[in-house]
């Protein structure tokens, strides 16, 4: 099983420009211990949400990046 995340701006669509790939990880946790580690960057790239997938697998969708 792999996990990665889709990066999308503020309409939903998907964010590929100005931003690396997600890499695959092993885990669930792996993948969430990254994003904590690199959502302002993504944010800063104009990333406003992301989607969670294993294995093409919506795991959670649209989870906000932007700051309270």
């Amino acid at each position: 099983m792999t996990w990665h995340w889709r990066y999308e701006d503020a309409n939903g669509g998907e964010v590929t420009e100005g931003v690396t790939p997600s890499d695959a990880f092993p885990s669930q946790a792996d993948a969430e211990s990254w994003l904590g580690e690199s959502w302002r960057e993504l944010f800063d790239a104009g990333v406003e949400s992301v989607t969670l997938l294993e294995d093409g697998r919506v795991e959670y969708a649209n989870m906000p990046l932007r700051p309270e």
